[in-house]
C-alpha cells in the first residue's frame, strides 16, 4: 500500500472536491468523527457511508472524488465490496487497515497503516483510537495543503505528541470504573448521549455495552432524546452523557437536566476541572482535558472500559463474545 502522504500530492489535494468515507461497525464510528476532523482542518465535505449499503446505490461519478476505506482487519467484505464499487465508479481510494499486506491494502490506492499491534479481542478497542489519530493526521495533512496555517498545524500536533500521558491518566480511572460497573450489573437496557464530534462516541460506547456485556444499549445525539428516546426515561434507564466541555457543553447540561426531571440515573464522562454538575449526575468519570477535536481518543476509554467490567461482574467471554467474528468475511 502506497504511503497516503505520497499519493495525496499537494497537487492532487488541491483537486479533492468531495470526500466519501465507507466503514462497518466500530470503523463506521471513526468514520463519523472523520468527518468532523476533515471538515473543520481541511474545509472538504465529508460522507460517511455504510459500507453494506454504499455499493446497492445508484453511484454518481463526481470529479475529485477521494474514497476513503476504513477496516481493522483490512478484510471486511462489506467494505472490500465498497472499495471496489468505488474504483468502479472512477474515485482514487485509501485505505485505513490494520493489518499489513491485507486485501483492502492491497486494493488500495494507497493509505495508512495503523500499526496498532494485533487486536486478540473481537470487539475493537486499541484500533478504534488508533482509527480517530489516522483520520486526524489525515486531515491535518490535507489541511495543510489546502490553506490551514502552519501554527494551527503546530498546535494541533503538540496537543497529539501529548495524548500517551492523557491516555495514560484516563487509564487511571479503572478502579472507579470498576466500582460503577458492580452497581449496574443487573441493568437491562442504557442510553448513550452525545453531541459534535463525541457522538460518534456514544454510538461507539453503546456498541461496545451490546457487543461484550449483552446488555441492550442504543447511542443518539443529546439533542435527538427529546424526539422519541425520551419516552424510555425511568429509573430503571441509566443514561452516559459523553459530555466533556466544549462548545456544546451548556447544550449537554440540558439535555442531564431533562434525564434528571424524569427519574433517570445520569453517568458523565466529562473533563477534569472545576464540578459544576453537582447533583445533576450519579456518577462523574473525568478524562484530561484536550483540543475538542482530540477529545473522543479520551472520551472513549471509560467507555470501554464499562463494557468490559460489566461483561466480566456477568461473567461474559469478554474476549469472544457470542456470534461475532473478528474479521468480517462474509456479506
Amino acid at each position: 500500500m502506497t504511503d497516503g502522504a505520497t499519493l495525496l500530492s499537494a497537487a492532487r489535494c488541491t483537486r479533492v472536491r468531495r470526500i466519501e468515507i465507507v466503514a462497518c461497525g466500530t470503523s463506521w464510528h471513526a468514520g463519523l468523527l472523520g468527518r468532523h476532523v476533515i471538515e473543520e482542518l481541511a474545509g472538504i465535505p465529508v460522507g460517511v457511508e455504510y459500507a453494506s449499503e454504499y455499493r446497492y446505490r445508484r453511484l454518481l461519478h463526481v470529479p475529485g472524488t477521494l474514497t476513503v476505506a476504513i477496516s481493522q482487519s483490512g478484510e471486511t467484505a462489506d467494505t472490500l465490496e465498497a472499495l471496489r464499487a468505488a474504483k468502479a465508479a472512477g474515485s482514487m481510494v485509501i485505505g485505513i487497515v490494520n493489518v499489513v499486506g491485507s486485501t483492502i491494502a492491497r486494493e488500495s490506492d494507497g493509505g495508512i497503516y495503523l500499526h496498532a499491534g494485533p487486536e486478540v479481542g473481537v470487539a475493537s478497542t486499541k484500533a478504534f483510537t488508533s482509527q480517530l489519530v489516522a483520520l486526524l493526521l489525515l486531515g491535518l495533512y490535507l489541511g495543510r495543503q489546502r490553506g490551514l496555517s502552519a501554527e494551527q498545524g503546530r498546535t494541533m500536533v503538540e496537543q497529539l505528541r501529548r495524548l500517551p500521558e492523557l491516555i495514560q491518566r484516563t487509564l487511571a480511572l479503572e478502579p472507579e470504573v470498576r466500582a460503577l460497573a458492580e452497581g449496574y450489573a443487573d441493568t437491562r437496557n442504557a442510553l448513550y448521549l452525545g453531541r459534535g464530534v463525541n457522538f460518534p462516541v456514544a454510538l461507539e460506547g453503546a456498541l461496545k455495552l451490546k457487543e461484550i456485556s449483552y446488555i441492550h444499549a442504543e447511542g443518539y445525539p443529546a439533542a435527538e432524546m427529546k424526539h422519541g428516546p425520551i419516552a424510555l426515561i425511568d429509573t430503571d434507564m441509566p443514561v452516559v452523557f459523553v459530555a466533556p466541555r466544549d462548545e456544546v457543553y451548556r447544550k449537554v447540561l440540558s439535555n442531564m437536566q431533562e434525564v434528571k426531571a424524569r427519574g433517570g440515573r445520569v453517568i458523565a464522562v466529562t473533563t477534569e476541572g472545576r464540578d459544576d454538575l453537582g447533583t445533576l449526575v450519579d456518577h462523574r468519570l473525568s478524562v484530561p482535558a484536550t483540543a475538542p477535536l482530540l477529545s473522543p481518543v479520551l472520551t472513549t476509554i471509560p467507555l470501554q472500559l464499562l463494557a468490559y467490567h460489566l461483561a466480566v461482574v456477568r461473567g461474559c467471554d469478554v474476549d469472544r463474545p457470542r456470534n461475532l467474528a473478528k474479521s468480517v468475511t462474509v456479506e
